[in-house]
């Protein structure tokens, strides 16, 4: 294989791979969206687990934190908007548990 094809066959694998990371990142940014909307939408907080969502939130910075340490823009966006919004449910799980 002459080196003109091993660049090319590594930016495809690079770019299907990056492309990868790229959807991975959209759905675990949103993860949690659904959770969010049921959440503001009952305006009922009795089913929401702070233990998981501390979990997640650690979990979430840990990885944020390893992102920029790896300088990987795309770990770093994706768990970003995770983190944002489990921060958003944990605000609007208080609001809604101090109404109860």
């Amino acid at each position: 294989m002459n080196d003109s094809k091993l660049l090319q066959s590594k930016i495809s694998v690079l770019n299907s791979t990056t492309i990868i990371g790229i959807v991975a990142s959209i759905f675990t940014g949103i993860s949690l969206l659904p959770q969010l909307l049921k959440l503001i939408k009952e305006k009922r907080a009795s089913d929401i687990s702070m233990l998981m969502l501390a979990t997640l939130f650690t979990g979430l910075a840990l990885w944020i934190w390893y992102g920029f340490r790896i300088n990987d823009w795309i770990i770093i966006f994706a768990n970003s908007v995770s983190l944002i919004i489990n921060f958003l449910i944990v605000i609007i799980n208080f609001r809604y548990k101090k109404n109860i």
